[in-house]
């Protein structure tokens, strides 16, 4: 799960200019609020649109009922709008409340991910039998995944050197997500601060990171203060010549935030008490639900294209313009200089580490769902063929992957079952019998993102140098060096790659080299230092995004760079090329935002990965498009007799390990009170 996802398109013929209205709301489902912290609102038979009472004066949408139950999914609270988080917190740190009837259930639990382990822990200790199916013959935490050595999937070393690991999904937890801190803390896990800006050596906010857009280079602090260059190289009008993307975008938010919060005396926003709050968001829903972010950017807020090309090319933006105005209104909300983010020492891997270790002897790897059978008493065309008095009400058939040996097909039963896969990969199973339309909609209209990380290893943290150190570590190489980048006199046939003393042998191939040499950026640019810790630049090349180790390994002196964080179509580009072609391209567009010296310490390790080619994630995330939070929210958690939905796509956190933990404590509810 990428905990740092930013929402974008995920199909190649998807563009802001094209999707921009409504996608329909004249068949969705009604959202109930829910009474108890027992589930989610559940969905109901679908009802007419009709005016909203408390609409903005002119406004016509999805009607507002169904905007309050979807403001009451986003904010956690039930039909009487009280919180259920902190009996969810409850639930987590204390089990599951005593079972009033009944006796101990079995349950299958179909992924293993953090929705699936948690939900599993839960279960168990409430005395529940339980059994996990995971497809991954080998790995358990879904899109939670470090490239690191050891782990309990006992992996390969991944970099030269073999203390350094980096994250393929999910690298910083919002400190404002409350379940994910309280599990973090009951695990006995070690958290330490994820600079989302960079900070200085005294670990104060330095904002000295890279933006390059249209040629043009300047430091973050320094685009602050002058955007007038950067502004005016998109052509936007002078009105905004002055202006920084991240203002003009704050400007016409503030006016939406208004709803459900307060500026405070400070100058802080304050949330609204909770009703109010509540009804606050079910108004921005009604109002903006239909409306994907490009049309809101542009017919509500009045800006002109070439202004919006600035804000989402320096704010990431661009990705989210044809999607869900709503989706990203949250994401915008969340990821911010103000959010305090954390990671975990180790890798975020450790989570699903400390997790599996609750549950490991449930758990089946290797064992990919390909049917569900179901029996649901209170279908008046439930098959019964299978049903005792006393017998199980799902079955479930399994095959194995091989994996070097003979395939294995199992049948597994149970008395219910907790589904945590993806609905783009449960499309591929077959269910019978056939579930509710609503939840076949769900699952087929339910869009996912598509997102590639490129990750680069370097034997030294030269983003952390200062001149002084780029003066001494090059010329260790060659006398004059340092003098030959900054005069453009370097040969450029790749022989420099690697070149630095400190670099291992053997890990830059010659196909690497000859891409390299093919690809290399030429010119006598030579940026200076860039001296920063942590925090990450943006560029308008194919990298995109770039993200700096917040810390640095113990006992080593490089580190990994995220070279490439992309996303929609962005991250189908990388995905057309072969893994180890990415490494030299990558590198490639980090010079153009840091310099060419950088090749000195490239070691020639890299890893990549693509959450659309994932063959058991399907994809980065589901990212809810216009109309689809009262269209398909209502159905996407609600249960179809035994069998139950959890997973980061039923809550309206989706790609955050909070969603995951929201629905898994729903969901083993659902099942204990059964």
């Amino acid at each position: 799960m990428t905990e740092d996802h930013q929402a974008g398109a995920g199909n190649g013929g998807l563009t802001r200019r094209t999707l921009t209205a409504a996608a329909g709301t004249t068949t969705a489902a009604t959202l109930l609020g829910a009474g108890s912290a027992a589930a989610l609102p559940a969905a109901a038979p679908p009802r007419a649109p009709a005016p909203a009472p408390e609409a903005p004066s002119g406004a016509r949408g999805p009607d507002f009922d169904r905007c309050l139950a979807a403001a009451r999914a986003l904010l956690v609270v039930d039909s009487g709008d009280r919180p259920l988080v902190p009996g969810y917190q409850r639930v987590l740190k204390d089990g599951l409340p005593h079972r009033r009837a009944g006796g101990p259930r079995s349950v299958l639990v179909i992924g293993a991910g953090p929705a699936g382990l948690v939900t599993a822990w839960l279960l168990k200790r409430a005395g529940h039998r339980v059994t996990v199916l995971e497809a991954n013959g080998n790995r358990a935490g879904g899109r939670i995944k470090t490239f690191r050595r050891g782990g309990h999937e006992k992996a390969a070393q991944p970099f030269a050197d073999p203390r350094q690991y980096a994250e393929a999904g999910a690298m910083r937890l919002p400190g404002s997500h409350p379940l994910v801190m309280d599990l973090i803390g009951q695990l006995g896990l070690k958290k330490r601060p994820f600079y989302y800006v960079d900070v200085d050596a005294d670990g104060r906010p330095a904002s000295h990171t890279w933006i390059h857009v249209n040629g043009i280079r300047v430091r973050r602090a320094d685009y602050a203060r002058a955007p007038r260059r950067v502004n005016r190289s998109f052509g936007v009008p002078r009105a905004h010549w002055d202006t920084p993307a991240a203002a003009i975008l704050r400007s016409v938010l503030d006016p939406v935030r208004d709803e459900f919060s307060t500026v405070g005396p400070d100058g802080r926003r304050v949330d609204k008490p909770l009703p109010e709050r509540v009804r606050g968001w079910a108004r921005v829903i009604q109002r903006f639900g239909d409306w994907s972010m490009f049309r809101f950017l542009t017919e509500h807020a009045g800006l002109d294209e070439r202004t919006v090309d600035l804000v989402g090319t320096v704010e990431n933006l661009t990705s989210r313009l044809p999607l869900s105005f709503v989706h990203s209104f949250i994401g915008s909300s969340l990821i911010s200089p103000d959010t305090a983010f954390w990671e975990l020492e180790g890798g975020t891997a450790v989570l699903p580490d400390a997790l599996l270790a609750k549950v490991r002897d449930t758990v089946r790897f290797d064992r990919r769902v390909t049917r569900i059978e179901y029996y649901d008493p209170g279908r008046a065309d439930g098959d019964t063929r299978h049903v005792h008095a006393k017998g199980p009400h799902v079955w479930v058939d399994t095959v194995s992957e091989g994996r070097g040996g003979p395939v294995v097909r199992e049948q597994f039963t149970a008395d219910a079952a907790v589904v945590t896969v993806p609905f783009s990969g449960l499309r591929h199973v077959r269910i019978n019998p056939l579930m509710s339309y609503t939840k076949r909609r769900a699952i087929t209209e339910l869009h996912y993102d598509c997102a590639t990380k490129v990750l680069l290893e370097f034997s030294r943290r030269w983003w952390e140098f200062d001149e002084a150190d780029w003066k001494r570590e090059l010329n260790r190489v060659d006398p004059g060096l340092y003098d030959a980048y900054r005069t453009g006199r370097t040969p450029g046939d790749g022989r420099l790659l690697g070149a630095h003393p400190s670099v291992p042998r053997g890990h830059i191939t010659p196909g690497q080299r000859v891409h390299y040499a093919a690809n290399r950026a030429v010119g006598r640019d030579q940026p200076e230092a860039t001296g920063v810790i942590g925090g990450g630049s943006v560029s308008d090349n194919a990298n995109r995004f770039m993200y700096h180790p917040s810390h640095p390994v113990p006992g080593s002196e490089g580190g990994v760079v995220l070279a490439s964080y992309s996303w929609a179509d962005d991250a189908l580009r990388w995905d057309s090329l072969d893994d180890d072609a990415r490494y030299p391209h990558a590198l490639c567009g980090l010079q153009e935002v840091y310099g060419r010296r950088i090749e000195v310490f490239y070691t020639g390790a890299g890893r990549t990965q693509s959450w659309l080619r994932d063959p058991y994630a399907y994809g980065e995330a589901s990212v809810l498009l216009p109309g689809q939070h009262t269209e398909l929210l209502p159905s996407i958690p609600a249960p179809e007799g035994p069998l139950h939905f959890a997973g980061d796509h039923t809550s309206v956190k989706p790609a955050w390990i909070e969603g995951a933990l929201e629905s898994a404590v729903r969901a083993a509810l659902e099942v204990h009170t059964a």
